[in-house]
């Protein structure tokens, strides 16, 4: 076990994760917000201490093998969890509930201890949609990208982040402009989700902050009452698509993307199996819903099944009401369809 290599790596992720800090610290002089300091020490503390790992650690040549990727990719959530839940403890958080908060995000969990997420400084707000937009393709497929001009193989690392029956297979005969590839679509589709949430009636800050969430497949938000607090029909249908393209394996993105085969979506047999899911558990709840009454009129329960039903089996996590409260076994049947999660090489499935 190369230990040095191991250290080497974790003191490069540690510094790319320290870039997470910078857009909150910069959101606190935009809207004159407390905190400066929080987002500020925490960059200096941990840029440094990832500079000190690998400048103390360096060699010529770091290698890695399977047992080694399989540490620092555990490495990876762990202390990055806790790395990432400094700046909610000296919010004010407890421990317990800074570390929750943290691990929910990084690993687009998206279960929260917060009540009060209207209340919220922005620069706390989009702190939390960072995490998840960074746990979404995972900082370690970034790292790839990188490493070779750092004298460090990732092969392994890519390998161990990308598990299933994909995970062996690269998308490019190099395996960092396979990461790089995968990064590109994963900003890209940022991008776009952002600008036209932004178009359907966002605000700047708040399209910004759900792009980077709904891309990740995290359904953190900036709303108590989440997507439902826009009372939007364009914004849910912006929000379905990328939930959707966000539970589609990269692989299939990029050649739809880069190989010029836009059809690819509708011929790979994953994602027709997951749509055919989707669909099956959209009809049975529209028709449960109809049986029983539950809507006042057929477009709300027709646009609320279909939002609830990609969201849940997509497991980002989004809600426009409290759909446990559906008749009969419905609740269930959404839970069920949460378990599938996502096709393989996905911000859903990939991890």
């Amino acid at each position: 076990m190369n230990y040095k290599s191991i250290f080497n790596l974790l003191g490069v992720l540690l510094g790319i994760f320290s870039l997470s800090f910078i857009p909150p610290l910069v959101l606190t002089f935009v809207y004159s917000e407390s905190g400066k300091e929080i987002f500020l020490y925490s960059f200096i503390f941990f840029s440094i201490l990832g500079a000190s790992i690998w400048v103390t650690t360096r060699q010529k040549n770091l290698s890695l093998n399977i047992s080694d990727g399989f540490i620092i990719t555990t490495l990876f959530w762990v202390v990055l969890a806790c790395a990432g839940s400094i700046p909610f403890y000296f919010y004010g958080l407890g421990v317990s509930d800074a570390i929750f908060e943290s691990v929910s995000g990084i690993t687009t969990t998206g279960a929260t201890t917060i009540v009060g997420l209207d209340n919220l400084p922005k620069s706390i707000l989009l702190y939390r949609q960072l995490l998840q937009w960074i746990g979404g393709m995972g900082l370690i497929v970034l790292a790839v990208a990188v490493m070779p001009a750092l004298g460090i193989g990732g092969g392994q690392l890519y390998k161990m982040e990308l598990p299933g029956s994909h995970g062996n297979q690269k998308l490019t005969p190099k395996i960092t402009d396979s990461a790089k590839a995968l990064w590109k679509i994963y900003v890209g589709l940022s991008l776009l989700c952002a600008t036209l949430y932004l178009l359907s009636g966002m605000s700047l800050f708040d399209s910004i902050a759900h792009s980077l969430s709904t891309v990740a497949g995290g359904g953190f938000s900036t709303h108590d009452a989440s997507i439902g607090f826009f009372n939007s029909t364009l914004i849910e249908t912006v929000c379905i698509v990328f939930m959707l393209l966000s539970a589609a394996s990269f692989a299939v993105h990029y050649v739809a993307i880069f190989g010029g085969k836009p059809l690819k979506y509708f011929y790979d047999s994953e994602f027709r199996f997951f749509l055919s899911v989707v669909m099956l558990i959209m009809l049975i709840s529209l028709t449960v819903h109809c049986i029983s009454d539950s809507f006042t009129d057929v477009f709300s329960a027709f646009s609320s099944t279909i939002f609830h039903v990609v969201s849940i089996v997509t497991t980002s996590g989004f809600t426009t009401e409290n759909f446990s409260l559906w008749p009969g076994f419905l609740p269930y049947l959404l839970l069920v369809g949460a378990f599938m999660g996502a096709c393989s090489q996905s911000v859903g499935g990939g991890h």
